[in-house]
């Protein structure tokens, strides 16, 4: 099956612009992540330094799960980006192009359909949480430190539905890897 130039022109175009989006959504990402290693950092050895020094801090273990979890949350949205998860693709692989592009958009689907519930129910905890606060720092409520579930969750969602656009979008060819494949990078 031949695509027409003109679709094929604004497949093209569409497939660049979303691989500009994705370069400075992960730059984006990097840059979270980077700040929250820092921070966890820098927590962690305050922590330590002051326990050694004969004055423990109440809070810094508490304050340390919290930004490990934001931390590996975060960390999991540059993956989805980067397409670095864990991934089998070698069936999918072996298939013949149109059934390989059909298989990855069905996968694209599930992942976001995944992170779409996910995120309703992170968002929907919200209410139940309104009254709770951190043990160690009472004014720290706990809406907050949960809301990295729906954040994260939305932050997978955008970068999924992008590789979702490129299989959509890109014209199969014969002998051709059939659009992006779920399997790109690490993945």
């Amino acid at each position: 099956m031949t695509v027409p130039a003109a679709d094929g022109a604004r497949g093209a175009g569409v497939a660049a612009a979303l691989r500009r989006f994705r370069g400075g959504y992960g730059r984006l990402l990097e840059w979270v992540v980077g700040a929250l290693m820092v921070l966890l950092f820098v927590e962690v050895t305050a922590g330590v330094v002051f326990r050694m020094a004969g004055h423990s801090l109440i809070w810094y273990d508490e304050v340390a799960s919290v930004l490990l979890a934001w931390l590996t949350y975060s960390g999991s949205a540059l993956a989805s980006v980067r397409r670095a998860h864990i991934g089998c693709p070698e069936v999918v692989d072996m298939m013949p192009p149109g059934a390989r592009r059909m298989v990855n958009i069905a996968a694209q689907l599930v992942v976001i359909a995944f992170f779409v519930v996910l995120g309703y129910v992170g968002v929907s905890i919200m209410p139940i949480l309104a009254g709770d606060s951190m043990v160690s720092l009472p004014w720290v409520p706990m809406n907050f430190v949960q809301s990295v579930i729906p954040v994260s969750a939305a932050l997978i969602v955008v970068a999924e539905f992008t590789y979702l656009v490129d299989l959509v979008v890109a014209a199969p060819q014969s002998g051709g890897p059939g659009g992006v494949a779920l399997a790109d990078g690490l993945h």
